[in-house]
């Protein structure tokens, strides 16, 4: 696979979560009978845009015009986390800024993953204690993966290391791991990524704490907002925090919950999911969360009924509804009626064009 780095360095992710989601299946119902909503969408669907006059161009000159489309990657749950299968186009409405959006395509993504691996691994002081964390619980990631699949790890301290590249030998990685601050590496490696084609993610397992970041949140924000990638958090700090109160340290942990609370903020500005496990056992279940997020995604997309190049962040909505544009009725295996959750980035920031010179 083409390298994505210009030099020997990459930044490794990985995600904690206090909520383990279980990788069940539900089953989503629309109301039977007619549904008469979807052909009123079907009469209503705006054609492809076409010109005042269709013309010949002249000799030599050439006429072209670009069409600006959103595409999303969206996985839809119930309120416990299961994952809603079997989904349609019609079972989807996109708001842009508050005005609804025709989908052009829609489909399930069957792309192999292809994860960046981003872990926080610094040997100074306490910090040791999270490396090896971080070392502990990257490896329980790589079952998880098929063989087409592709991985690359970076860790990072005070500065960004490549341990090993975009590969489909996890072996090759798990090694890396075993011979082993903080929005600026998240940025570096989104940077090395963006030229990546196709579907792409990011698993951060950190603490959260900026100790060495040369950018603000809110430059960091924005960075992201124009990012395609899916960032997947995991927490280390819970552990630690749990062992200090058991011997009965009782002092501040407010560096370590705003450290949580920016990894929350990456997650669900991308699209992602933010874990932050109490113990061991729990990384198993959130890794095959991890997984299942990635495999049971909807691709969906649509060209913005307001296509201005105004440089701003325009929020979108997405809302499971039936065929006929009624609530979609979910239930589980036993029948019982569940609350939908959609996981998808918040919106999308546009290019500002210039009015001229």
């Amino acid at each position: 696979m083409k390298t994505i780095l210009s030099r020997p360095m990459l930044a490794l992710l990985a995600a904690a979560a206090t909520l383990t989601l279980e990788p069940g299946y539900a089953v989503a119902q629309a109301p039977t009978g007619p549904q008469g909503g979807s052909q009123q969408q079907q009469q209503n669907k705006p054609g492809p845009p076409t010109t005042p006059q269709q013309q010949a161009p002249q000799s030599g000159v050439t006429i072209s015009v670009e069409v600006p489309v959103v595409t999303l990657d969206v996985v839809a749950t119930t309120q416990h986390g299961d994952i809603l299968t079997g989904l349609k186009k019609e079972n989807f409405r996109v708001v842009d800024d508050g005005v609804t959006q025709t989908i052009t395509n829609f489909g399930p993504t069957d792309a192999p993953i292809t994860i960046v691996m981003l872990m926080e691994f610094s040997s100074r002081g306490l910090y040791e204690w999270f490396a090896y964390q971080a070392k502990y619980w990257a490896d329980a990631f790589l079952p998880n993966l098929q063989q087409q699949d592709y991985i690359a790890l970076v860790t990072f301290d005070m500065q960004q290391h490549l341990e090993v590249d975009f590969t489909q030998n996890k072996d090759e990685v798990r090694q890396a791991i075993y011979h082993l601050y903080f929005p600026d590496s998240v940025l570096w490696t989104l940077d090395r990524v963006k030229d990546v084609k196709g579907k792409k993610s990011i698993l951060l397992l950190a603490t959260g704490v900026d100790t060495f970041s040369k950018r603000t949140l809110d430059q960091t924000i924005k960075q992201l907002r124009q990012s395609d990638v899916t960032i997947f958090c995991v927490g280390l700090d819970k552990p630690y925090i749990n062992f200090l109160e058991s011997r009965g340290y009782l002092g501040s942990h407010l560096n370590y919950l705003q450290g949580e609370n920016q990894l929350r903020t990456f997650a669900q500005l991308t699209g992602g999911y933010a874990w932050f496990p109490q113990f061991d056992g729990e990384l198993p279940g959130i890794f095959r969360d991890v997984a299942a997020f990635l495999r049971h995604q909807y691709s969906l997309s649509y060209t913005p009924t307001n296509p201005a190049k105004d440089g701003k962040f325009h929020k979108v909505k997405i809302e499971l509804v039936a065929p006929d544009g009624g609530p979609l009725t979910v239930v589980d295996q036993k029948g019982k009626k569940q609350k939908w959750v959609v996981y998808a980035r918040e919106g999308y920031q546009t290019e500002k064009v210039g009015t001229g010179d």
